[in-house]
């Protein structure tokens, strides 16, 4: 069958290769659909990763590196489940993730393995472990639940699927497993039915399975439905069914009947069986999918098949229902998404026809709403109608399949049925039946509201209008208006009848709804109407009406101004000015005429509606003067002065101050400019200075910054007003910097009177002028002096001020000042009065009435600057008896006191507050040594040294200075800088320092000789000390001081200062006198103090004489020192000594450095003595482990053996290692062998040439690395035998098989390896690595062996790594065979084509080319076969007909020349209609001569050029050839061509048909004149009949008595007339008939008033509409033969029908 027929339709979406899936992961297991939104693809390589596929846009998949053993893409979101095994365990991990959001939804972590889930939901997962059911909520954060237990018939089965309905009612598990014995090809299906409410499970045999929902005829509950398929065997018998059956049957209603159908399995498919079900709930079919790629479809309700046809070559693992195309879609091995779909155009004709199941076509039409079926629905109506079963034929005629009887036609005639008494009428029965099945048509919907209209039953209307039952229109829409204005405009809005909605509006006074409803349906009102209209009676509602027409889109239709007019037209301003501040509020330029128009109408009658619209601001375009003028006149004279723009106008109207607002005017002032605004304040000032002069100051204040205060200042001056001044600078005062601000301020203050202004600003100010100000002040000689003393008192003026006020007499403002003001410029004070004169009285009385207040020290400095100290005695004195400890005070009295000579000394010592630099200052010209007591009593060192230096008193220097004991002070006096330094010494050796009775003073004194680097000075002044009886003769530390200051000075000393010395720290300075290598001296001291170590380690370190050390430790015999000596000795190199030594010391603690100087040297005998001590003392693992190792290096094998037996902490491992590192073999296999470490004792005994004992001791170890390490050493040494038995343990390892194989291989052993690897196929640990290996060796050593070791183990290669052998020995046989078995097609069919002597088979390769990828490879193919094979390329094509381009095929061939070669091939695919494909046959038909063959192409086949074939035929020898291209030219229209060709072969018959079929009556005259002019009186007679509905009937008359040929004529004369005078009698009678029904159906309508509506609650009786002309009852019957276009058929002997008259 055709597939543009068949009643399925299958198309391939998707190619999962095309998109980079790799076909090892188009499997079960790896892919998942769960509905036609998403495919879901999870990869192992070469990355861990999930792809998913969106079906629209599957060239685009979102590829995810995720890990997971399956992953589930939700049916309707992007949603992913992913499920992952925890390593070590049985339990699964469950993850939910929102893929959009990027987040993760749910995770749980299920105790068992699940086997198989499923999205049974978008919102629920279906979980199935190896013994429950489960269902998992994505909402919320439930658990999943457990639902059931799976039955024991589905024990080790694999789970392939599980649903539920739509309720979540019912739940199918299904599994397949391994088929009976007998039959085990056969797979089992088990099936577990479960019921939730019941809670119950029923076990049944099945493949597959669905739900479904059926509505039963007289339930109005939807019936739940399971169909399933089965295929078994039982007694020797396949059984295939496929069961539908209702489950939970509804008590009381209408059940499903049971069904049941079989399943034809073809004879090649006896061990398919179903893999799945799709239910297509759109058309209500079933669709079963087997395994390999049979589809059988069922019809639902009937359980009838369908359709059957194999749908995909390869198997399908994966179907997923299809349901917005009521089909599904399938996957197959391939990777090839296929879509199956109902084909809607010919599944109903297939049915009735192919099948001759016309009740099933109907159903499945009208469930569908197919066509195919209009004959059979329309003839079934009237048979339902002929037999008056009008409620059937109303109910068919609801569901008919594209609504074909829902016509007028159809009304027409259940109105025309006669209402019988007690029934309800036919026309009721049809529109209840259409109200129950959905809505109504245009048509329909009026007949019935025109019915319940005229019975006033509108509520009726109302409820079906609200539940969507009838189609509005305009015309239902005027029928209601009648009843319902409201109802009317619900149907006028919904048919989008736009100017009946308006109207509708505009009645109900609703003018917003009409601007919306406009906008949204486009529609265009008369605007300016409507706006009338309103405007007559709601003046508000047109203004709301007009702003809404202004915010329309586009712009408002009607002009602003036109609409201003109408409101102004009624007076209505207010409205007008309402409308246009809402329109003009944009402020656009080209709104200044209406902006100037809304201002001039209200200024001239509301002036403040127009003062507050400009007051706001809105508009800026309108005409400034214009609107100046009108604000002047209506008194807004602040608006006039805003709009005047030349300065006369703006000075006349300001002037008019009385009616300005200030604060307005002062605004104003804001926007002239400065020289404007400055003539216009001197007009107000010259016009009212006083009255005016507020304003001008406020603007000067205002505007200050903008004018300039110069200006403002200048103008305030030339009218002399210092009181406007006086304001103006105040307000500006306190943000100016500028001195002269001030002072002008002060200035004005103090003009007006503002003394107490003038005194602040005084005060407070920082800016002003203080030399200009005290000058003015002085001058203004104000009866208040405070402005001025705050001008000189914070400007340092104060001996002016008390000059000024001490002349004029003011001396209670001195008083004052000093008193309350500033008491700290008291002095300054005292100093001026003193110059001026003042009585001392005054002044005395002043200074006592601040007391304690005034400062000393100034007070003081005045005092003496005047030598007028004296002044002050009584003033001092008093503070003192007071108790004032202040310096100053004591200083001043201390001065006075030594310049009086009374007992200074006694108040310089005894005085503690003094300064006693100060004073000692006073002191130096006057008495040098009171200076020093005073500079000794404030410890003034620098004061001191300085003024005995003056005055040469060294010896007060000396004693200060040692008794001083200051570090800073000794290295200043012992600086070599200093001329004094020599006097001060000898002062301080030859009395301070004998003098002193102090240690610290003499410590002091010693340290800071010391630190003056004097060492000369110092010995001569220790020795002095030490040396000779004084009190520190026997001092310590003096003692140390002597030695070491002896050594960094005089080395020449030190032994006789060592010698005559007892009391001296030994240790340290001995190490001082090693630091100064002084060794002798060193090793003096440490004899001395009997520190032996310290002396031996000068000789070993310093003096560097081993002899002498070695000496000096036999004298002392001291464990100690030998082991000193002993590490020189060690570190000399002298190694048997220092071990000597060591052992005389019974020192173990070198042990060490001990074993690493005996490995160097050699010495390992007396290393073992020296081990042997060692041990007695330390359990150390390094002792015991060096000890072997020197055993082992003096060949003591017998000791080692002794001595590992005895107790010992030696690392026996690492001593192995190192004697296996050192070739000391025999040792190390002693070592070894007792601690049991056999891969060492293995690898140790290959180095003894041990092999048996080596293989031995592998086997103990078995160690990978021992048995490769002993398998690589017997190979070497050729002992194959023991290498086999090693190499078998190795080549289990998938690491080292690769290592063991080269190396055989680098050694030549090829033999003896192919023998290990044939070996190592049995073990019970062998892999696929061996397998592979060996089919490698067999490629490179045995190729005779290689094709049979492929073919029985070719489920256990590495397939792609033996391929790469392959290609590189050319096996091509085997090369091809792999790629068979790898699924490679394309290479495998590259291979054989391009090696095709060793590679080729026919049949084989014919497999292969129909499962390649590339299309490529099928031309490649063709070229192949064309050069090798030609007899066999038909039949390779043929296997490539449903995939190749045959026009590239024709093609190839063509350019080849073999074109026939392949004709048996095109012949089988010119079905397609391929253009090609048809020029080649047809050309070589042409070469053949075969014009029946071409003609037949030609009828069936019309793709080709036409016109060139007839063009290359119409000359051609054969007449038979002639005629075909005259056919051609018939069938291309080309009619005079092919006419001309007829005639010119006699073919007349042919010309005749052509002229007929072409319609044109020319042609079909011009042949009849050809008739005649060739004398074909018969051909004459035969066109008349054969074009009789072409010729013209005067024309043929004409020709005929023109041409005599009357008789010809007559025949066709006769038949015409016959046809018009049936005709005419057909009008008369259908006139009589027209005329019977018009009475008839006048007496039915009578009747039918009469008679009662047995359904008058639904709708009251109702007279049906009298059927309009043409739509009478009944069918009309069919024309006559002779109505039609054509004549009837030509009897025989060419003569027509007579009729009868």
């Amino acid at each position: 069958m055709a597939a543009a027929n068949a009643p399925i339709a299958m198309k391939e979406v998707l190619t999962l290769p095309s998109i980079g899936i790799s076909p090892q992961f188009i499997t079960f297991t790896n892919v998942t659909m769960e509905s036609d939104k998403y495919i879901c693809v999870r990869e192992t390589a070469p990355q861990n990763s999930v792809v998913i596929i969106d079906m629209n846009m599957p060239m685009q998949p979102l590829r995810r590196p995720i890990t997971a053993d399956s992953a589930l893409m939700n049916p309707n979101s992007r949603i992913l489940a992913l499920k992952a095994q925890l390593p070590g365990t049985t339990q699964d991990h469950l993850q939910i993730f929102n893929i959009e959001m990027k987040a993760k939804m749910k995770s749980h972590q299920m105790p068992e393995q699940v086997v198989f889930w499923k999205w049974i939901s978008p919102k629920l997962l279906g979980l199935v472990t190896l013994t429950s059911v489960y269902h998992w909520s994505i909402e919320g954060d439930s658990e999943p639940v457990k639902m059931f237990e799976r039955t024991a018939n589905l024990v080790n089965n694999q789970i392939i699927n599980y649903k539920c309905d739509p309720s979540e009612k019912w739940l199918v598990l299904i599994g397949i497993a391994p088929g009976a014995p007998e039959k085990p090809q056969l797979v089992k299906g088990n099936m577990q039915l479960f019921s939730v409410d019941q809670q119950r499970s029923q076990a049944l045999e099945a493949h597959a399975a669905s739900f479904a929902q059926f509505k039963v005829p007289g339930n109005e509950n939807p019936s739940i439905l399971i169909s399933f398929a089965t295929k078994s065997f039982n007694a020797g018998q396949i059984t295939s069914k496929l069961h539908v059956i209702e489950l939970g049957a509804q008590p009381g209603k209408p059940s499903f009947s049971k069904k049941q159908a079989d399943l034809f399995f073809p004879p090649d498919f006896q061990d398919d069986f179903p893999v799945a079900m799709q239910i297509s709930h759109k058309y209500g079919l079933i669709f079963v999918i087997t395994k390999l790629g049979l589809l059988f479809v069922y019809d639902l309700e009937t359980a009838s098949a369908v359709y059957r046809n194999r749908i995909s070559p390869d198997p399908i693992f994966l179907t997923s229902e299809a349901s917005a195309a009521g089909g599904f879609y399938a996957i197959n091995r391939r990777g090839q998404v296929l879509l199956a779909t109902v084909n809607e155009a010919t599944i109903v004709p297939f049915v009735s026809g192919q099948l001759n199941n016309l009740e099933l076509a109907v159903n499945l039409a009208k469930r569908g709403n197919l066509p195919g079926a209009e004959n059979l629905v329309v003839q079934r109506f009237q048979e339902l109608f002929a037999q008056t079963k009008y409620k059937e034929a109303a109910e068919l005629a609801a569901e008919s399949p594209q609504g074909i009887l829902r016509t007028p036609d159809t009304v027409a005639k259940f109105q025309s049925v006669p209402v019988q008494a007690g029934q309800t009428p036919p026309l009721l029965q049809y529109f209840g039946t259409l109200l129950t099945r959905g809505k109504l048509n245009a048509f329909e919907s009026l007949e019935l509201s025109r019915l319940v209209v005229n019975q006033n039953k509108k509520n009726l209307l109302e409820n079906w209008l609200a539940e969507d039952k009838l189609e509005c229109s305009e015309e239902l829409g005027d029928l209601v208006k009648t009843v319902d204005n409201d109802l009317a405009l619900k149907i006028y809005i919904k048919a989008r009848a736009t100017p009946k909605v308006v109207a509708a509006f505009a009645e109900r006074r609703e003018f917003d709804k009409i601007l919306i409803y406009s906008k949204q349906v486009g529609y265009t009102p008369d605007y300016l109407f409507l706006l009338q209209t309103i405007l007559r009676t709601d003046p508000q509602g047109a203004v709301n009406f007009a702003l809404m027409m202004s915010q329309m889109e586009g712009g408002c239709p009607v002009d602003y101004n036109t609409i201003t007019d109408l409101f102004l037209q009624r007076n209505l301003i207010r409205e007008a000015t309402a409308f246009l501040l809402d329109v003009l509020k944009p402020n656009l330029p080209e709104h200044a005429f209406l902006q100037t128009k809304v201002l001039e109408i209200n200024l001239v009658t509301f002036p403040n509606v127009a003062d507050a619209i400009l007051a706001n601001g809105m508009f800026t375009h309108y005409d400034r003067p214009r609107i100046a003028q009108l604000c002047e006149k209506a008194g807004l004279f602040v608006r006039a002065l805003q709009h005047y723009t030349e300065l006369p106008d703006i000075k006349r109207v300001i002037v008019n101050t009385h009616a300005i607002e200030p604060q307005s005017l002062v605004e104003f002032f804001g926007t002239l400019s400065r020289e404007w605004a400055l003539e216009c304040m001197k007009d107000l000032l010259l016009v009212n200075l006083r009255g005016n002069l507020q304003i001008i100051v406020q603007v000067a204040k205002e505007y200050c910054e903008q004018l300039g205060v110069d200006a403002c200042i200048k103008l305030f001056e030339q009218f002399k007003s210092y009181e406007g001044l006086y304001f103006f600078l105040g307000s500006y005062l306190s943000s100016s910097e500028d001195p002269d601000i001030h002072f002008k301020y002060i200035e004005a203050a103090a003009k007006t009177g503002q003394i107490k202004e003038v005194e602040r600003v005084t005060r407070e100010s920082n800016f002003y002028d203080a030399e200009k100000t005290k000058n003015f002040l002085m001058e203004a000689k104000l009866p208040d002096a405070r402005p001025l003393i705050n001008v000189c008192d914070r400007f340092g003026f104060v001996p002016d001020l008390t000059h000024y006020l001490y002349t004029n007499n003011m001396l209670r403002y001195i008083e004052g000042y000093v008193q309350k003001v500033n008491p700290g410029n008291a002095p300054l004070v005292v100093g001026q009065l003193l110059d001026d004169e003042c009585p001392e009285d005054f002044i005395k009385g002043l200074i006592l009435s601040v007391r304690s207040l005034l400062p000393v020290e100034p007070l003081v400095e005045e005092c003496e600057k005047r030598n007028r100290l004296r002044l002050l005695t009584q003033f001092l004195e008093h503070l003192v008896s007071e108790g004032s400890q202040d310096v100053h005070v004591h200083n001043a009295l201390g001065k006075i006191i030594i310049d009086s000579n009374n007992n200074p000394e006694h108040f310089l010592t005894t005085n503690p507050y003094y300064d006693s630099r100060v004073v000692g200052k006073y002191c130096e010209k006057r008495d040098p040594t009171l200076a020093v007591v005073a500079y000794r009593r404030g410890q003034c060192d620098d004061e001191l040294i300085n003024v005995t230096n003056k005055n040469s008193l060294f010896k007060l220097q000396a004693r200060y200075v040692v008794e001083r004991m200051d570090g800073d002070l000794w290295e200043k006096v012992l600086n070599p800088e200093n001329e004094y330094r020599r006097q001060l010494i000898d002062q301080v050796v030859s009395t301070a320092l004998p003098e002193s009775k102090s240690p610290e003073q003499v410590s002091a004194t010693v340290k800071a000789f010391m630190t003056a680097d004097l060492p000369h000075e110092l010995i001569e002044l220790l020795e002095k000390i030490v040396l000779q009886n004084s009190a520190f003769s026997g001092n310590f530390n003096l003692q140390n001081l002597l030695i070491l200051t002896a050594i960094k000075a005089d080395p020449s000393r030190v032994m006789d200062y060592i010698n005559r010395l007892d009391n001296f720290d030994g240790p340290a300075v001995g190490e001082v006198a090693v630091e100064a290598q002084l060794y002798e001296e060193a090793f003096a001291i440490f004899k001395k103090f009997n520190l032996n170590v310290q002396a031996v380690n000068v000789l070993l370190d310093n003096i560097r004489s081993i002899d002498r050390a070695v000496e000096f430790a036999f004298r002392v015999e001291e464990d100690a020192v030998w082991s000193q000596v002993a590490k020189a000795q060690l570190r000399e190199g002298l190694v048997s000594d220092a071990i000597e030594s060591f052992i005389r010391a019974d020192d173990a603690t070198q042990f060490l450095d001990v074993i690493g100087a005996s490995e160097d040297a050699d010495v390992y005998s007396d290393l073992v003595r020296y081990l042997l001590m060692v041990r007695q003392k330390v359990k150390e693992p390094k002792v015991d482990s060096e000890l072997i190792y020197a055993y082992a290096k003096t060949d003591r094998l017998g000791e080692i053996e002794e001595f590992i037996l005895m107790p010992n902490v030696a690392n026996l491992q690492n001593v192995g290692d190192r004697l296996f590192d050192e070739a000391l073999y025999e040792a190390a296999k002693i070592i070894f062998a007792f601690i049991s470490n056999w891969a060492k004792l293995a690898v140790t005994l290959v180095r003894l040439k041990q092999f048996q004992g080596a293989v031995d001791a592998a086997r103990k170890a078995n160690s990978a690395k021992t048995w490769k390490e002993v398998c690589f050493a017997c190979v070497d040494a050729e002992e194959f035998r023991l290498a086999q038995i090693c190499g078998l343990n190795v080549i289990i390892q998938v690491d080292d098989l690769e290592e063991v194989s080269e190396y055989y291989q680098n050694r030549g052993c090829f033999n003896e390896l192919i023998s290990l690897m044939e070996s190592g196929l049995g073990l019970e640990r062998a892999h696929m690595g061996i397998f592979t290996e060996l089919g490698v060796l067999y490629a490179r050593y045995r190729a005779e062996k290689l094709m049979e070791h492929i073919k029985l183990f070719s489920t256990r290669l590495n397939i792609p790594k033996l391929i790469r052998a392959c290609d590189e020995q050319q096996h091509w046989k085997e090369l091809t065979y792999l790629y068979i078995q790898y699924d490679e097609f394309d290479n495998a069919a590259t291979t054989v084509m391009n090696h095709s002597p060793e590679a080729w088979d026919h049949m084989q390769f014919k497999d292969i080319i129909v499962k390649v990828a590339s299309v490529e490879l099928y031309y490649k193919a063709v070229h192949f076969y064309l050069q090798e094979h030609p007899d066999l390329i038909n039949d390779m094509l043929n296997v490539l007909v449903l995939r190749v381009d045959h026009t590239r095929v024709v093609d190839i061939m063509r350019k080849a020349g073999h074109l026939r070669l392949v004709k048996p091939y095109m012949v089988a695919v010119q079905s397609n209609n391929v253009s090609a494909v048809n020029e080649a046959l047809n050309e070589i038909y042409v070469e053949e001569e075969d014009y029946d063959r071409l003609r037949e192409s030609i009828d069936l086949h019309d793709n080709f050029d036409q016109i060139g074939l007839a063009q290359k035929i119409e000359k051609h020898e054969l007449l038979e050839m002639r005629r075909v291209a005259a056919y051609i030219y018939k069938k291309a229209g080309r009619w005079k061509q092919s006419i001309a060709l007829s005639k010119k072969d006699s073919l007349y018959k042919d010309a005749m048909e052509t002229a007929s079929q072409s319609g044109d009556r020319e042609l079909a005259e011009e042949l009849l004149v050809y008739f005649i002019e060739q004398g074909k009186n018969e051909c004459f007679a035969a066109c008349l009949f054969v074009c009789y509905d072409l010729i013209r009937p005067d024309v043929a008359l004409e020709m005929a008595w023109v041409n005599n040929m009357i008789d010809f004529t007559f025949p066709f004369l006769l038949q015409f007339i016959r046809e018009y005078t049936g005709k005419v009698d057909e009008l008369i009678k259908d006139k009589i008939e027209a005329q019977k029904d018009v009475k008839a159906k006048e007496q039915e309508e009578k009747e039918v008033i009469a008679q009662q509506n047995m359904y008058a609650q639904l709708l009251p009786l109702a007279l049906p509409a009298p059927p309009m002309p043409g739509m009478g009852g009944g069918f009309a019957p069919p024309p006559p033969m002779g109505g039609g276009m054509g004549m009837p058929p030509m009897p025989p002997y060419g003569m027509p029908q007579m009729g009868s008259y």
